[in-house]
């Protein structure tokens, strides 16, 4: 299994790591390192930016849940 099949399975914090020495090592790695870097990149900056969104989704559904209840608790 390659690393790009295995993001799915990363948890957010891995994902943001390897994400993180992926831009690092397409600074400033060999030319190895910056080829695979570019490879990764595109997989990793998808799967970040949708983790984020799923975030922001469930803090907004939260929030929405919490203002619900605070609402029904001062009307009763």
């Amino acid at each position: 299994m390659s690393l790009i099949d295995r993001i799915p399975t990363l948890s957010d914090d891995e994902v943001v790591n390897l994400l993180t020495n992926a831009r690092r090592l397409s600074e400033s790695g060999d030319d190895k390192q910056k080829a695979a870097a570019a490879e990764l990149l595109p997989a990793l900056e998808a799967e970040a930016e949708t983790r984020q969104s799923e975030r922001m989704e469930r803090a907004k559904a939260k929030r929405a849940a919490t203002r619900k209840a605070t609402l029904k608790a001062a009307a009763a």
